[in-house]
């Protein structure tokens, strides 16, 4: 080991302090009185004690360490150095015939006061330099509470120590009984975390952090909101993922977000089987640059496919994943394709040319209000013909499996996007009741669910913006509620349900509870540490084709359940005899048809559909 400086000054501090533990354990066996003789004796032995203790230590490697971040493995080389050379110091001074006498007690005192003052020094030092009271040290940061007790709190806390970062720690709450009461790290844990309000009261706190990286999104969602009841300002460490992945550290605080609330358990996927359909193979996503698709691509790219196909309308879009993957996934082969999902020659030639086993097509328009009147004709082209040419392809081609993104707005719908997402759905069952005789062929797969959180026209951008401009935020009905899920759990679970899909199935997510949008506004106003005097919110009245209530199934559906907790199987309608090939005409036709005939077909085919007037 080289000897630069700074270890040249550790080992003179040792062989310092080997010294004068050495003379004061004659000190302390001789009552602070030592007689002539003895000290005479002290002083003589320490050339023979000092050298060996000192070559000892290096040999354990005493000198590998740093300082500052010393712990426990260290203390447990100086217990065994200083074990050892307590051995054989009366095994050299007998062996070399030392004359001096050295009392028996003062070969028990050495080594002890060698391992407090070597193994305090360290720690002392440790503590300095981390910070320990940074409350006196650093006057102008913030006392904040913690909330959570555990594993991440403790690194919280040695990582605050060290780089307070503006803020030091007065408390920690937790609702394990065994913790209260209790110090982690020197800080109290005070109390349940429902207590938070009280507590921060008492600790004159604005701050409250949350360490509950693994915790349930409930109890995220339940000491949030009692932190923003209270006006509390809600910070938190990054996720367990994140963690583990050490792309950031436990000290990186944030401020919490909506997807910290609203998102929900992770999911727990069929690992072993999605390498089985997605490695090594050719994938292909359509809409590849939308929130959905892009979030596929992420995920599929995990698996680490042959080759990912992105087949997607937007330049700008496509070009955003050309950027994006190589960096994220290094060696992963990307074949961007700029195209149309009606145009069925380019379609069809782009599969012949790479042959996908696996297509997830997501490409689709999704904004209600604007397919719902001047864009119908169009909105019906791109959803149910788009699929139709995708799923024509694919059986042409000799696609293993389709996956098609369908959507909760086609149960019952009264928009035109939702009616268009149900005709896809049919067609998909069609393709797949031709195919009945065919147990070679490709398996069409459907799969529902509701809003993601972020998505393009989401609401949750435009509140965003809305509360930084001041407001108003808008929401357009005091009762209008939504389901909402995460667009990474929305992606995991697509790829859940084309592993588990044997052809004909429309799968529905589990979305959890609904939300009532006008709460989700209330909650964002309170995130953004303002409240409903300074930033109102305004009720615009329904839009055209928007439902107060977002449902998952038909009133004339029922549900199967599957292997998977968080999806179940649709029992749809059936489509008429028929119907397909009618429908397929229709959509041939090169005049677009005007908003009232496309609405009044769209209720031949699909008989549930109900088109409404919005309520006031």
């Amino acid at each position: 080991m080289k000897l630069n400086p700074r270890i040249a000054l550790i080992v003179l501090y040792d062989i310092l302090v080997a010294a004068i533990a050495w003379l004061a354990a004659y000190w302390l066996r001789f009552n602070l009185e030592v007689p002539a003789a003895f000290r005479t004796a002290a002083v003589s032995t320490l050339a023979w004690v000092v050298p060996l203790q000192a070559a000892v230590f290096w040999r354990f490697g005493l000198y590998r360490g740093i300082w500052r971040f010393a712990s426990l493995p260290d203390l447990k080389r100086i217990v065994l150095a200083v074990g050892l050379a307590a051995l054989l110091v009366p095994l050299v001074l007998v062996l070399f015939r030392v004359s001096a006498v050295v009392p028996r007690s003062v070969l028990i005192l050495d080594p002890l006061l060698l391992v407090v003052v070597m193994g305090g020094s360290r720690l002392a030092y440790r503590a300095w330099k981390e910070h320990r009271l940074a409350s006196v040290l650093h006057p102008d940061s913030k006392p904040v509470l913690v909330a959570g007790a555990g594993s991440a709190a403790d690194f919280l806390l040695r990582e605050l120590a060290r780089n307070p970062a503006g803020f030091h720690v007065v408390g920690l709450l937790d609702d394990s009984r065994d913790k209260q009461g209790r110090l982690v790290q020197g800080v109290p844990v005070l109390g349940p975390l429902a207590d938070v309000a009280d507590w921060a009261k008492k600790m004159d706190v604005d701050d409250v952090v949350l360490a509950l990286p693994s915790a349930a999104h409930a109890v995220r969602k339940r000491i949030t909101q009692a932190c923003t009841e209270a006006g509390l300002n809600v910070l938190t460490v990054p996720s367990l993922e994140d963690l583990v992945a050490g792309r950031v550290s436990v000290s990186s605080l944030r401020r919490i977000e909506l997807d910290d609330l609203l998102g929900r358990d992770p999911v727990q996927l069929d690992d072993s089987g999605l390498h089985q359909l997605l490695t090594g193979r050719v994938v292909m996503v359509t809409g590849a640059g939308g929130s959905i698709g892009s979030e596929l691509c992420r995920q599929i790219a995990r698996f680490a496919p042959a080759k990912l196909v992105l087949f997607e309308q937007s330049e700008l879009a496509l070009y955003a994943m050309e950027q994006e993957l190589p960096q994220r996934f290094p060696g992963l082969p990307i074949v961007p394709v700029i195209g149309d999902v009606k145009n069925a020659a380019w379609v069809s030639q782009v599969m012949a040319v790479q042959r996908p086993v696996v297509v997830f097509h997501a490409a689709a328009y999704k904004h209600v209000p604007l397919m719902e009147n001047a864009n119908a004709w169009e909105a019906v082209r791109n959803n149910v013909l788009g699929t139709q040419v995708v799923a024509a392809a694919a059986q042409a081609h000799g696609v293993g499996k389709f996956v098609m993104i369908s959507t909760d707005k086609a149960v019952n719908p009264t928009n035109v996007m939702g009616a268009t997402k149900r005709l896809a759905e049919m067609a998909c069952q069609a393709m797949q009741q031709r195919l009945a005789d065919q147990p070679s062929g490709t398996r069409f797969v459907s799969v529902r669910f509701g809003n993601v959180l972020g998505s393009s026209g989401s609401v949750i951008p435009k509140f965003q913006k809305q509360i930084e401009a001041g407001g108003p935020v808008t929401v357009t009905h005091p009762e209008i509620t939504r389901y909402f899920m995460s667009i990474p759990e929305a992606a995991q679970l697509v790829l859940q349900a084309g592993l588990m899909g044997e052809g004909g199935e429309i799968f529905v997510l589990d979305m959890g509870e609904p939300v009532k949008i006008a709460e989700l506004a209330r909650l964002m106003i309170r995130l953004s540490g303002a409240d409903e005097e300074r930033i109102r919110i305004e009720y615009s009245g329904l839009r055209p084709g928007e439902k107060l209530y977002e449902e998952l199934l038909a009133d004339d559906e029922s549900t199967l359940p599957t292997p998977h907790p968080k999806l179940r199987v649709a029992k749809a309608r059936a489509a008429d005899a028929g119907w397909h090939d009618e429908c397929l005409a229709w959509l041939a036709c090169s005049d677009p048809y005007d908003e009232a005939t496309v609405k009044c077909q769209l209720k031949t085919w699909v008989p549930e559909y109900q088109p409404e007037t919005a309520p006031s």
